[in-house]
């Protein structure tokens, strides 16, 4: 579960351009290193092209989401600083002053709020990456539909969208505790940044990241399905 690209801890023991505004570098990295290896233990990971993840600029990672762990997990093995966009009520207790220290931004759902939105923007115009969910909520990790959030975000700062997808992290319903169960992540091609600026070329470029979140989810159901053989695919 080691991390590729730049190394776990930077030289930069500040915010940084890569990070919101009052976030801690050195707590984003201390995270970081965390996520890279606490899964261990409970979780036997495996990264699939990983080399597809590019090592510097600004990107907007898109994700499917079927389990509370898929945000940390994803953040511990990207092996670079990423800002989730993270709905607010998790912002409770001391998770409240952690996450944004760790840099991580609230999102209201079904309100109206472009403070988080623009703040990810100026992350991405500082050449970080900034992932979203774009289901928007968690489900059974498929994708059938996508908000217009990372299309936006990614059209916004002319940023490339890279999807990601994760299967495992998910029990399925009606079975019991699983003992460290196989989670595999894939990594797909980037997907060029959304152009036009009118409402029907951001649906489209919307649809294209759901069409490549779910025929990335297909694929890594069909790869995981070969390698254990007598067991259902899309168990997630």
């Amino acid at each position: 579960m080691s991390s590729a690209g730049s190394p776990v801890f930077g030289n930069n023991h500040g915010a940084g351009t890569d990070l919101p505004e009052g976030a801690l570098g050195w707590m984003h990295d201390l995270a970081r290193w965390i996520g890279s290896w606490c899964f261990t233990p409970i979780l036997r990971v495996r990264v699939h092209h990983r080399d597809r993840i590019p090592a510097s600029g600004p990107v907007v990672l898109v994700a499917n989401h079927s389990a509370f762990v898929d945000g940390p997990l994803l953040m511990g093995l990207i092996g670079r600083r990423a800002v989730f966009l993270v709905k607010q009520e998790i912002f409770r207790g001391p998770l409240a002053v952690l996450l944004p220290w760790i840099g991580q931004l609230a999102v209201r759902r079904g309100v109206p709020d472009r403070r988080p939105l623009m703040a990810a923007v100026g992350v991405l115009h500082g050449g970080g990456m900034v992932g979203v969910f774009p289901e928007g909520t968690r489900g059974g990790g498929e994708v059938v539909a996508a908000q217009q959030g990372a299309a936006w975000l990614a059209r916004s700062a002319g940023a490339p969208m890279l999807p990601v997808v994760c299967r495992g992290t998910r029990r399925p319903m009606g079975s019991g505790r699983r003992f460290r169960p196989r989670v595999d992540v894939l990594v797909g091609q980037a997907l060029p940044a959304p152009q036009g600026r009118g409402r029907a070329e951001l649906a489209a470029a919307t649809e294209q990241v759901r069409d490549a979140l779910s025929a990335l989810v297909a694929e890594l159901d069909e790869m995981r399905g070969r390698d254990a053989p007598g067991r259902d695919a899309s168990e997630t």
